[in-house]
């Protein structure tokens, strides 16, 4: 089996990913972390129109995400 990891921005909506990496200072993945993104959780992408921000859900919690911000979050693809 295949791991593809692309950013958590080019996720399309309804598709589930698992975080694999935080790329980012301390500070970034230290308030990523707070906010429950943690290296395999499973988020998936609510709203992401390729532009503007994007909403995610990750432990039962819906977040916006600037699509810098989205960039540094790297997921494997769950298998449909």
């Amino acid at each position: 089996m295949s791991e593809e990891w692309v950013s958590l921005s080019d996720l399309a909506p309804g598709r589930v990913g698992v975080v694999r990496q935080l790329v980012g200072g301390r500070g970034f993945i230290s308030r990523l972390a707070a906010l429950g993104f943690t290296p395999g959780v499973e988020v998936t992408m609510v709203q992401n129109f390729g532009h503007g921000p994007l909403i995610v859900l990750v432990r039962d919690t819906r977040l916006a995400f600037g699509r810098g911000e989205a960039a540094k979050v790297m997921v494997e693809k769950a298998s449909e």
